[in-house]
């Protein structure tokens, strides 16, 4: 690799060409670092021409030597290179149509799409908006995610920085990265001119709600591995994990509050009274709380980490712990007031957890809630102490709204017609 900066300016330099990684000692004598990784290496990493007289094998690595199986420290290589680096990409095409390249020698030229294609996520949001470089041009305070397939991860990964940092200007760079693999269909491929699979217009005249939708490409997102879609995985997913699970959860604790006095509480989130046992103290109260935090404090980490189905999967498993929290309101009167303010508590929570994922879901919830539909998402880092009280999320006095099912069940005819 040439020990150069990313050329792209100028007349003569239209290929990204390689950019030497340079290495060099810093603080130990026996490791080498990378200035552009800001790291020490791993022997491994790291090929050179081997010193030993006679030798002078050229791919000799730091962990072993092949050729003449002398040990030597990495250090001791001749010109020490990393094993792979950016390899030279033209970024221009001899065709007819396209952007053409703006200098005189290469009239008769047009961008390679996928050079000009990623430079539009700037151009786009300078039309829509003049203060665009707020964006674009403020790596302090901005943090750029990409979501995409494994296809065009070199050309998010690669080419694009590559543009942005030869201008020599302060752009927002990528920070991660979200890739995904292949959705297959049923049996076999997706197809749209083979009318293989379920596209847009399909999905829509099937009356399934959106939510439904969101939910079950969410559930089997192809974020390691391809996945599959299948119309009974869905019906199965709908009808236990949405229906029976979520929807179940949220319709018992909101229908039981607005039952008539002396049966519910009249649509009104109880009051605590000195008869309610202490929260901390009592048993399936402190139980169920400590399952929570922790499975908020992982969902936090996997959504901060854009492992979105892990985030998922983890939100789902409350409304599991619920479903068996509410039996209270029957076999403990005097824990009743407690359970039902912790339950509800549970529902705006998972309103908040869920929104990323299904948000005309929470719109829902916050809608039976009685509560306005810009309420604030409170889960930032420092929100787990409420979460660890979830009896003092909702305030005591507030009145619901009218409870109504969430989710309708699947049924296997309606599955064998799609």
């Amino acid at each position: 690799m040439a020990a150069k900066k990313i050329p792209i300016k100028g007349k003569r330099n239209i290929l990204i060409t390689g950019q030497r990684l340079a290495l060099r000692q810093q603080r130990s004598p026996s490791k080498l670092y990378c200035d552009t990784c800001k790291r020490f290496l791993a022997d491994r990493l790291v090929e050179g021409t081997c010193p030993k007289e006679g030798c002078n094998y050229q791919v000799a690595r730091g962990d072993q030597r092949e050729n003449c199986v002398s040990v030597l420290n990495t250090t001791e290589l001749k010109d020490p290179r990393l094993k792979e680096g950016l390899k030279s990409r033209c970024i221009t095409r001899d065709l007819k149509w396209g952007v053409p390249v703006p200098l005189e020698r290469f009239s008769d030229k047009v961008f390679y799409v996928w050079f000009d294609a990623s430079i539009g996520y700037v151009s786009i949001t300078s039309c829509y908006k003049p203060e665009w470089e707020k964006w674009w041009k403020n790596p302090e305070d901005v943090e750029l995610y990409q979501f995409m397939d494994k296809d065009n991860v070199p050309f998010h990964t690669v080419m694009f920085p590559s543009t942005l940092l030869g201008t020599d200007e302060n752009w927002t760079l990528m920070k991660t990265i979200s890739v995904t693999e292949f959705l297959n269909y049923e049996a076999g491929k997706f197809s749209k001119s083979k009318g293989i699979g379920v596209f847009g217009n399909d999905a829509k005249d099937t009356n399934i709600p959106v939510e439904v939708w969101r939910y079950y490409l969410l559930t089997i997102r192809p974020e390691v591995s391809d996945t599959l879609f299948t119309w009974a995985d869905l019906q199965a997913k709908l009808n236990s994990e949405l229906l029976n699970n979520l929807g179940n959860f949220i319709n018992r604790v909101l229908s039981f509050i607005v039952k008539p006095p002396g049966r519910g509480y009249g649509s009104i989130i109880p009051q605590p009274s000195d008869a309610d046992p202490d929260p901390l103290q009592h048993e399936p109260t402190r139980k169920l709380v400590g399952s929570i935090v922790d499975y908020v404090e992982q969902y936090v980490e996997a959504m901060e980490k854009v492992k979105l189905k892990q985030g998922l999967k983890i939100a789902m498993n409350i409304p599991s712990e619920g479903n068996g929290y509410p039996q209270l309101y029957n076999d403990d009167q005097l824990s009743c007031s407690l359970a039902i303010r912790t339950s509800v508590g549970l529902v705006y929570l998972l309103a908040c957890l869920l929104e990323p994922f299904v948000p005309s879901f929470s719109l829902e919830v916050l809608k039976q809630l009685n509560l306005p539909p810009d309420t604030p998402i409170f889960l930032e880092k420092g929100d787990i102490d409420r979460v660890s009280q979830p009896w003092e999320i909702l305030p005591a006095g507030h009145k619901i709204g009218t409870p109504a099912p969430l989710f309708k069940e699947l049924k296997e005819e309606e599955v064998e017609f799609f």
